[in-house]
């Protein structure tokens, strides 16, 4: 699993995904914020596995089943945990991909407005390129950017979670793969020219 998040740095153009609104950024630090409250909040009140409801709430936070896997690489973790995560969010992302153009027109949102929408509330990012695709071309420019700057809080977050998973976990192993997930990144902003080979890697 370590290799494929390795690979998805390959999908990633650094200075594309830090070239995002101030709007778009706000946003995205916003609803990653929000979430991870809800997502507590509702493991209170559920009384939801740790662990899972900490990957539903970061797949849903960030971007998917790549923040999945991720966290559950960071953790350690059970396949039935991960498995159900992954389930959840997949379900989520495919009403959205369904609902959110026919909202979007009902609503007339300009296609500046529900490229941003779709970037920050869908969580894969294959469904925010499908959803906005539907919309227009504006949408998806503006919904790839948002969501290519979204899924850079990958480094913090897992970072994060192992910092305090270390207190918790004595047997702890730093997440080498981030390292490897910023240098495939790097090498897909800076050497564009392999763009064909990079997405047959990834």
């Amino acid at each position: 699993m370590n290799i494929a998040i390795i690979g998805l740095g390959l999908g990633l153009n650094l200075h594309e995904a830090v070239s995002v609104s101030k709007d778009g950024f706000f946003l995205t630090f916003i609803s990653v914020l929000s979430v991870f409250t809800l997502g507590f909040v509702f493991y209170r009140l559920l009384k939801i596995n740790k662990n899972t409801s900490l990957l539903i709430t970061s797949g849903t936070a960030i971007c998917g089943g790549s923040a999945i896997a991720t966290i559950s690489s960071v953790l350690q973790l059970k396949a039935n945990q991960i498995t159900i995560a992954m389930a959840v969010v997949f379900v989520l992302n495919a009403i959205a991909l369904m609902i959110f153009p026919f909202i979007g027109h009902y609503f007339q949102l300009s296609q500046y407005q529900f490229g941003l929408w779709s970037a920050i509330a869908i969580h894969d990012t294959s469904s925010v390129v499908g959803a906005a695709k539907q919309y227009g071309e504006q949408a998806l420019e503006v919904a790839t950017t948002v969501k290519l700057s979204r899924t850079l809080w990958i480094f913090p977050l897992a970072l994060l979670i192992g910092y305090f998973n270390k207190k918790e976990n004595s047997s702890y192993k730093f997440p080498y793969f981030i390292i490897g997930f910023i240098t495939t990144m790097l090498i897909a902003t800076y050497f564009p020219q392999g763009e064909k080979v990079y997405h047959i890697l990834q």
